[in-house]
């Protein structure tokens, strides 16, 4: 009878409170994992981020553009002068434009004619100096001018060269330009520029010669 009360004991009761041990020592690693899990939670900092709102102003839809610019244009032997004049572009895409420009100025007399004392080269309506010409532009460096923290402006650095006439010492001459400018978009139909370019032509004058004569605008455009 004792050994069948062993055996039974063994085979029964033993081995179910084995698992009842297991299980509750499983369910108490389960509660701890729990509250372990609720605490690195609630340690985890949670950033506040506001996100600013930031005007970008782009150029208009239209691809038109028409400017005004005024400046200094420096004629080789005839000194420096203010230059005021218009141009009118073609934006083809977003990097190519085309653009035709007009402008004039009056020269100055030359180093000679001031130490000579004798009678001026040329007479007053041929010292004025006038050009037209057509051009290609390349978007070269398109970005973003930013003005406190809730205003961004596109800008683009740009290229430009082209052929044309310019009309001084009542002669016409074929001219080539070329140079660079700056663009900045104040609105989306408003647009700031800064140019230097340098016209070259032949000047006879005192013999043939090839001439550089530098230009440094400023001036507003509207996009329509």
């Amino acid at each position: 009878m004792e050994g069948r009360l062993r055996v039974l004991f063994l085979t029964t009761v033993l081995p179910g409170m084995c698992m009842l041990l297991v299980s509750s020592m499983t369910w108490s690693a389960d509660i701890v994992d729990s509250d372990n899990n609720d605490a690195a939670q609630q340690q985890v900092i949670q950033p506040q981020i506001e996100r600013r709102t930031i005007d970008v102003d782009t150029i208009d839809t239209e691809d038109f553009e028409i400017a005004v610019f005024a400046g200094l244009y420096s004629a080789e032997d005839f000194g420096t002068n203010m230059v005021i004049g218009a141009r009118a572009a073609y934006h083809v895409t977003e990097g190519v434009f085309f653009e035709a420009a007009y402008a004039k100025t009056d020269t100055s007399e030359t180093s000679y004619e001031r130490l000579s004392g004798g009678a001026p080269l040329l007479s007053d309506s041929e010292r004025e100096l006038t050009y037209y010409n057509a051009s290609i532009g390349y978007n070269l460096l398109p970005g973003e001018a930013f003005m406190g923290k809730g205003w961004a402006f596109n800008t683009a650095l740009y290229v430009i060269g082209g052929v044309g006439i310019t009309s001084f010492a009542d002669d016409d001459r074929f001219t080539v330009n070329f140079g660079a400018g700056y663009r900045f978009l104040a609105t989306d139909w408003l647009a700031i520029h800064l140019d230097v370019r340098n016209h070259i032509f032949d000047m006879n004058l005192f013999g043939e010669k090839t001439t550089n004569n530098l230009e440094l605008t400023g001036g507003f455009s509207v996009f329509f």
